[in-house]
């Protein structure tokens, strides 16, 4: 909050008497009429003759004291001088400094309003690029909508629709929200009618989904529509579509459904599939559940039990993470896989690329969603993630040689085993998460005014910023400008030559290693979910920047000109070979990033949203 101006409203009712300039002969004449020399003077005839005698001399000297006429030539401003007036400044030079007016001075903006002025000038620079990243999720929404509209995924190359998901039409759900956020009205209405029409029949006779990504993708993405479309007071950013409580009770169904993978488990590690049709749930294949899908369900199971004002949503999924707390961890790092058998983790392979990810994201962000709500009883989540964080800088965070990009790796084999420079692109979500623990999701310069950061919060952002760097040059390091699925770096005990992106201009050729069965893309957000992240709480413009370079590398390689976006094979070779792929999450998550990364801060601003997994944004309580 700003603080206030050093005056009250009520100076300025006074017909601000406390700030407007009053000229020298209102102050003498005001002063005349309203003492006693006024009193005094007016009793005696030469009191009157002397009153009326200054008055009149003062008046003189008013006049014959005009302002010179100002000329501007090229931006210079020039007194023009008359003859007569030059007269009149021989004789009056000495008095001219106690006579002149003070200058007027520009209006003094309150913290507030000094910041509308620079969001309006930011908001102009970036609109361009803005509507460009609208343009591409029309173009992307156009090629689902005639080749695959009700099915889960678009394949732009065969113009056909693939159901990979389970048959949820996973696209329409995940992309609806960000049809909201842009204010695209026709694709908000299509996607809408078709949830309304389709999806609860989808939901009652379909077979067997997964856990985690029907809660991330199809559960967050119905939430989320319901707040943004007006319920439970929301935002209301669309005037099309069905009501809001339509996807509320389509996401009460559905989740009822998922409920079983919790309560048919012997533990409170639930089953990773569940059968939609009978409400049945059983475990994967080999029996474990990865780590960050269990964890991973949290942030939706609570938001439904908000609005539904049914409680057994979140008590299910948090029973997850209160027994996630009581299990053994190694400086607050977890395996990626646990068993809903036994309850206990599996195996010893730490990492924060697949299956253990998001198990961190929502530590911080299952906190921050209970607002100003927060209390002893969640306060262990905020505590878990403060030491995980300390564990990743002390064991897995390292530098590449020679020029020193800083990276997360992976220990495969336990804390007393080897070190592995791997790093998923999935990892890039960690400069987000970290900066967003950090402040909380307020700006730095707010965070740092009021005396709110830590030392371990200042070295999370400092961290933040440094592997963001590391993730945009997995970008500027190939020959598409694309970031690879995997990238290995170059430290002094691991070295590969002949790997690298193909960009041999770039400084860090020889830092980063990609191998051949890695180089592909799926047109990942994680990277530009950071810089998003990163652009609010910094204000730094480079994120922007380094945005809007991904987005020119998408649209120049990955755009299928008869609709859709498709997934690349190679990005280190020209024209990169393409894979016939659009995830549901380019359009539910690349695009709404890259589109609020160059929005105004006050569109889904961090401090009253948390985002789910998927980028589905959910209200943080008491803020909205």
């Amino acid at each position: 909050m700003s603080k206030p101006l050093p005056y009250s409203m009520k100076d300025v009712h006074y017909d601000n008497a406390k700030f407007r300039h009053r000229s020298f002969f209102k102050v003498i004449t005001q002063s005349l009429f309203t003492s006693n020399l006024k009193r005094d003077c007016v009793s005696c005839s030469t009191g009157k003759f002397l009153m009326v005698l200054m008055i009149f001399g003062l008046a003189y000297l008013m006049l014959t004291h005009a302002s010179p006429a100002i000329s501007v030539s090229n931006g210079v401003a020039k007194r023009i001088t008359t003859n007569d007036e030059a007269q009149v400044t021989v004789g009056s030079t000495r008095f001219e400094r106690f006579w002149r007016k003070p200058p007027r001075l520009p209006p003094r903006f309150s913290p507030d309003e000094k910041g509308k002025t620079k969001n309006t000038s930011v908001r102009s620079e970036w609109i361009d690029q803005q509507q460009k990243v609208k343009e591409a999720f029309v173009h992307a929404w156009s090629g689902y909508k005639k080749y695959a509209m009700g099915y889960d995924e678009l394949m732009p190359l065969s113009k056909l629709g693939n159901d990979g998901l389970g048959g949820l039409g996973a696209t329409v759900v995940d992309a609806l929200d960000t049809a909201m956020i842009m204010g695209l009205d026709e694709v908000v209405s299509e996607a809408g009618l078709w949830i309304e029409k389709h999806l609860l029949d989808r939901i009652t006779h379909k077979g067997q989904v997964n856990l985690f990504e029907t809660t991330i993708r199809v559960l967050g993405g119905l939430l989320s529509a319901y707040h943004l479309s007006g319920g439970e007071q929301g935002m209301n950013r669309t005037s099309t579509g069905p009501r809001p409580t339509v996807y509320l009770e389509t996401a009460k169904n559905l989740a009822d459904r998922l409920l079983s993978a919790f309560t048919s488990s012997p533990t409170s590690i639930p089953y990773s599939d569940v059968v939609l049709r009978d409400s049945s749930a059983h475990p994967a294949p080999g029996g474990l559940s990865s780590t960050s899908e269990v964890s991973t369900l949290q942030l939706e199971f609570n938001y439904l039990s908000t609005v539904s004002g049914d409680p057994k949503y979140g008590m299910e999924a948090m029973k997850v993470m209160e027994h996630i707390k009581t299990l053994p961890k190694v400086e607050g790092l977890v395996p990626i896989f646990v068993s809903p058998q036994s309850g206990e983790f599996s195996g010893e392979n730490f990492r924060l690329g697949s299956r253990g990810d998001s198990y961190y994201e929502y530590l911080i962000k299952v906190w921050l969603q209970q607002g100003t709500s927060r209390n002893i009883n969640f306060k262990y989540l905020h505590d878990m993630y403060e030491e995980a964080m300390k564990g990743v800088r002390h064991l897995l965070v390292r530098k590449s040689i020679p020029n020193e990009l800083v990276f997360v790796g992976e220990l495969p084999y336990g804390s007393g085993g080897s070190f592995s420079p791997k790093m998923d692109h999935l990892v890039c979500f960690l400069p987000g998460t970290l900066a967003l623990g950090a402040t909380k999701g307020i700006t730095k310069e707010k965070a740092m005014k009021d005396n709110l950061l830590t030392f371990e919060d200042l070295e999370n952002l400092k961290l933040a910023e440094d592997l963001a760097k590391t993730c945009f040059e997995m970008y500027s390091v190939t020959s598409s400008g694309l970031a690879p699925e995997i990238a290995y770096f170059h430290t002094e005990e691991y070295y590969e030559g002949g790997l690298d992106g193909g960009n041999k201009s770039s400084e860090y050729v020889n830092d980063i290693i990609i191998k051949h069965l890695d180089r592909h893309n799926l047109l990942r957000p994680e990277t530009v979910e950071s810089l998003f992240v990163l652009y609010r709480i910094t204000g730094d413009q480079k994120y922007r920047e380094w945005g809007w370079q991904i987005f020119e590398a998408f649209e120049k390689y990955t755009k299928v000109d008869s609709g859709g976006y498709t997934s690349l094979d190679d990005v280190t070779v020209l024209p990169p070979l393409r894979r016939d792929k659009m995830e549901t999450f380019f359009l539910g998550e690349t695009l709404k990033y890259l589109y609020l990364l160059f929005a105004d801060s006050s569109v889904i601003p961090l401090d009253k949203f948390v985002f789910n997994t998927e980028a589905h944004p959910f209200p943080i309580k008491g803020t909205v």
